[in-house]
């Protein structure tokens, strides 16, 4: 559901092209199994295979010695989540949660122009639906937890796995498997989350990596729905009130509207980090900016950016329409939905407020869907910051690191609102027109794969130390 950072920079992908099979190591011709399997699963709701990939999950796991009495499921509807610890030997210790999700947005067949549901390796990318969102994770984390299996590693700090099953549409939801892994007791007491599924960095023009960001909150996700009644009537007899015609007016008036500019220490940190790598007038106002917030030129400069302009306040748009009932009739009832992506510390009450005085129509119904999650910041700790930096640093020698806002939305959500600070920090480098999560012909480049393999790994034995 994330992956909205992702990312903000024209950028390329390094020249450097992925071992050749007869170069790989075992763990990472395991790790590419793994991958090849997962992405077989049409993991999206309503079709029930969230079980069945969990099912094989745990099959490779129990094969490769991790006990049962360690692995936990939890369940919601059709869906599945797993949890997996490798119990620490310091039992005052609080435990460390990783996680990511198995399920996806689905993907047609017959709108891609490779088989979605099949790994393909072509050129430097492996092609699939969960290439990037998020199975690459899924088997960053099966990995390590394999490979320190292997190693008989027995870390001070219990490390627990948590693999959610319907992070792509209950975030919202009490049952959830993400609020049922938050409120599980091996994690309910977790001091903090590393989330695969957000966070990486960029590339410069010439493939250099320029910058790696860390995600330390999220906006919040808030669907409203703008409603119009109207008693209709014959086409033939139109009236001056007219369901459509009074919806048309609401939603382009909330489509004009901008609201107000906002910051934070994160957000003023990231926009500056980010502005120091970037050439031109683009990172003049981004460092601008992030000296002065009020410095209303470059707000104005920044907003004009997709990529930024979540940063910098909060944002709804029309994603969707419906109205009338017959071709001849006149419309009875026409229904918007405005998705928000809200600013931290602002609340979902505000924002419809706002949207009631946009589209200043007492005849139009704004309310909101389902029970949106408001989360807090999680500032980047001095000690997490370091291993994740140690960690970039043996692939990205030098490169800085900062954290950031997430336009969209992870289970790091529901992990903050339960009490536990959660980093999102994947490892992955990726060409930001290359990022096609949710869409066609989803994608992630080989090495970045790898190198997001060997990222968690690194953050799991530093952190269980």
């Amino acid at each position: 559901m994330a992956r909205s950072l992702r990312f903000v920079i024209g950028a390329a992908l390094c020249a450097l092209s992925s071992p050749s099979f007869a170069q790989q190591t075992p763990d990472q011709i395991q790790a590419r199994q793994m991958f090849e399997k997962v992405i077989t699963f049409r993991t999206s709701q309503g079709q029930g295979q969230v079980p069945a990939m969990a099912t094989y999950l745990e099959t490779v796991l129990r094969d490769g010695g991790v006990a049962a009495e360690n692995i936990a499921k939890v369940s919601k509807g059709e869906t599945v989540g797993m949890l997996v610890r490798i119990p620490g030997s310091d039992r005052n210790a609080k435990p460390i949660l990783f996680s990511a999700h198995m399920d996806v947005v689905d993907a047609r067949p017959e709108d891609w122009k490779r088989d979605p549901y099949k790994l393909i390796e072509e050129g430097e990318f492996f092609y699939g639906r969960g290439t990037l969102d998020n199975k690459a994770g899924v088997v960053a984390m099966m990995s390590t937890i394999l490979r320190l299996q292997k190693a008989n590693f027995k870390p001070r700090r219990t490390l627990v796995f948590a693999f959610v099953g319907d992070e792509e549409t209950s975030l919202d939801e009490a049952d959830g498997t993400t609020r049922q892994v938050a409120a599980h007791p091996w994690v309910k007491t977790a001091e903090y989350a590393i989330n695969t599924d957000a966070g990486g960095g960029l590339l410069a023009p010439d493939g250099k990596p320029i910058i790696y960001l860390v995600q330390g909150a999220e906006k919040t996700y808030a669907t409203f729905e703008l409603t119009v009644t109207n008693q209709g009537g014959h086409s033939s007899r139109p009236r001056p009130d007219n369901a459509i015609y009074d919806l048309a007016k609401a939603v382009t008036r909330v489509g004009e509207y901008r609201f107000p500019v906002m910051s934070n220490p994160l957000t003023r940190a990231y926009l500056g980090a980010v502005g120091k790598v970037t050439p031109g007038p683009a990172g003049e106002a981004l460092r601008k900016f992030a000296a002065d917030p009020q410095d209303a030129a470059a707000a104005e400069a920044i907003s004009a950016s997709p990529e930024f302009v979540g940063t910098t306040r909060t944002t709804c748009v029309a994603t969707m329409l419906n109205a009338g009932h017959a071709e001849n009739a006149l419309p009875q009832k026409a229904t918007a939905t405005v998705n928000c992506r809200i600013f931290p510390d602002v609340s979902v009450d505000d924002v419809r407020k706002q949207l009631i005085s946009i589209v200043a129509n007492p005849k139009i119904d704004v309310k909101v869907i389902g029970a949106p999650v408001v989360s807090p910041v999680s500032e980047l700790r001095p000690d997490i910051e370091r291993v994740i930096t140690q960690s970039v640093h043996r692939r990205a020698p030098g490169v800085p690191v900062s954290p950031y806002l997430e336009s969209g939305g992870t289970d790091g959500l529901v992990y903050r609102e339960a009490g536990i600070p959660t980093w999102a920090s994947s490892g992955v480098f990726i060409k930001p027109d290359e990022m096609f999560a949710h869409g066609l012909d989803e994608r992630i480049p080989v090495k970045s794969f790898y190198d997001g393999v060997e990222h968690i790994h690194d953050l799991a034995v530093a952190l269980g130390k």
